[in-house]
């Protein structure tokens, strides 16, 4: 299932992810007591983080809150305003203590004042990553969201803003920045895909993905005795592999971020 943002309404959509609400509209009672625009997003996210993407709706909603459908909509216009405020709550979890923006024309590999020294930055890369890998596992509704059009909140920007940071002590050229950022992003989104689908497939058929992998290798050894043979390559690689499944994920997450960044010292 992919979701895209940016459906509602721009004006509002903004005006809510950049901390300018227009006035809830009130009945003869004025607001509902305990109700706002946070409690919604917090909310939409607990029935996303639990239900999954699927079960989103403004109805779901209400009733995680004990008000009707109709009452969000005093808050926030609709379940797309809603989704781009969710996703920019997510991401907002990476964000803590980050530096402010660096001034335009520093020096390429400069850092501003105020942020935190970086004597390495592929250690401050790798710090980037493994935030953006936690979240996504933390959240896998959110690898749902398209980025064809991203929701331009100030949370997915400023995790744009910090990898950005993390690289500049690196001095490429814009072109390769914009490569290896590119690079990064749908790394850490591809791997974190990869690990939400296992934890996904494990609870939609009631199956472990140890269970899974057991009585298929052996089916498969019945059917291809030749196996090694036919695949040596294949055979001297899984010899290799340890744990879990979800171990050689995590195994995968951090040797394939350790190759990418070595590109990156090599295109210095």
């Amino acid at each position: 299932m992919t979701v895209y943002a940016g459906q509602g309404d721009a004006r509002r959509s903004l005006a809510l992810l950049w901390g300018a609400p227009e006035q809830p509209r009130t009945g003869r009672s004025g607001p509902r007591p305990g109700l706002s625009v946070d409690a919604i997003v917090s909310a939409g996210i607990a029935v996303a983080d639990a239900e999954g993407m699927a079960a989103l709706s403004m109805r779901a909603v209400g009733e995680r809150l004990g008000r009707t459908a109709m009452a969000l909509y005093t808050y926030v216009p609709g379940k797309a305003e809603l989704l781009d405020l969710m996703h920019d709550r997510a991401l907002a979890e990476l964000t803590a203590g980050l530096p402010a923006e660096p001034p335009a024309d520093l020096p390429p590999g400069e850092l501003p004042a105020g942020a935190p020294p970086v004597d390495d930055w592929r250690e401050a890369v790798t710090g980037w990553a493994e935030g953006l890998y936690a979240c996504y596992l933390r959240h896998p509704w959110v690898l749902q969201v398209s980025q064809a059009r991203p929701v331009l909140g100030p949370a997915e920007l400023a995790v744009m803003e910090s990898l950005l940071l993390a690289l500049r002590p690196a001095g490429l050229d814009p072109r390769r920045l914009r490569g290896a950022v590119a690079a990064l992003w749908q790394f850490v989104r591809g791997l974190a895909a990869t690990t939400a689908d296992a934890r996904a497939a494990a609870a939609a058929t009631g199956v472990a993905d140890e269970d899974w992998w057991a009585d298929r290798s052996a089916r498969l050894a019945e059917l291809t005795p030749d196996f090694t043979d036919r695949f040596p390559l294949l055979t001297a690689l899984q010899s290799t592999a340890g744990g879990s499944p979800e171990d050689s994920h995590r195994e995968a997450f951090r040797t394939g971020l350790a190759l990418l960044l070595d590109g990156v010292a090599a295109a210095r």
